[in-house]
């Protein structure tokens, strides 16, 4: 008996002192502790529709401001190093978006408001671990134990895997990878020096298709070519 209580005390200041050194971690640390973000989503851009849907946002947002309404809008072309893919089209496509939505868009820049864009490509060099989507382990593991009850109930073990692909058909069109490329898109209206309206989007983008973004920085990031040596037959 005498044991045991001595055990029990034992035990007690044990928890206590873990108690007291827990509050204490909470209260004090040397440096901050990190932390993640709330679980948020980003859109991928992978096709010439999203620039047609992100051209669509945006003409939207422009006719809808009291500041742009009737003004004459001059969409500056694309300077030459960012003249890429996504500029040229781009601009062709919100070009559409406001003369179908009745803006008044001119050619001649004189006495008009500048619409103008601004690319920045984003590379990730230590990202660390991504958590992935809400739901991907419980979705896998409801997999695995569909994929596993004809082993004791049906007849044909291939039978086991509909359940399972069906589920993964339904949710697999918003599968993407979070890859470590990303673009920042700025939409401007100015009028002079002074910003009307500015508008910010970001996205995912795939490695590959990041000269369509930058084609400037895909130059300089280019391999310098090997070194060339001369041959001759003097001595």
């Amino acid at each position: 008996m005498f044991a045991s209580r001595r055990l029990a005390r034992s035990c007690l200041v044990l928890a206590l002192a873990a108690l007291q050194t827990g509050c204490l971690y909470r209260q004090m640390s040397q440096a901050p502790v990190a932390t993640t973000y709330p679980y948020s989503e980003q859109q991928r851009m992978q096709a010439a529709h999203h620039w047609e849907v992100l051209a669509r946002h945006e003409a939207d947002r422009m006719l809808d401001s009291e500041r742009l309404r009737f003004r004459p809008l001059y969409l500056t072309p694309a300077s030459a190093p960012e003249n890429g893919e996504f500029a040229r089209g781009y601009r062709a496509l919100l070009t559409s978006e406001l003369v179908s939505g009745g803006a008044p868009v001119t050619l001649d820049p004189l006495n008009a408001l500048e619409v103008r864009f601004d690319v920045e490509l984003v590379e990730h060099r230590d990202r660390g671990f991504v958590r992935p989507p809400e739901g991907a382990f419980t979705a896998l593991a409801a997999g695995v134990a569909v994929a596993t009850i004809p082993i004791n109930h049906w007849a044909e073990p291939a039978l086991g895997l509909i359940p399972a692909a069906m589920g993964a058909d339904v949710v697999s069109g918003s599968w993407t990878h979070t890859g470590n490329e990303e673009v920042i898109i700025t939409t401007q209206v100015l009028d002079g020096t002074e910003i009307l309206y500015s508008s910010s989007n970001l996205y995912y983008v795939n490695r590959g298709d990041r000269d369509q973004y930058a084609p400037d920085r895909a130059v300089r990031q280019a391999p310098p070519p090997p070194p060339s040596v001369s041959v001759s037959s003097q001595w």
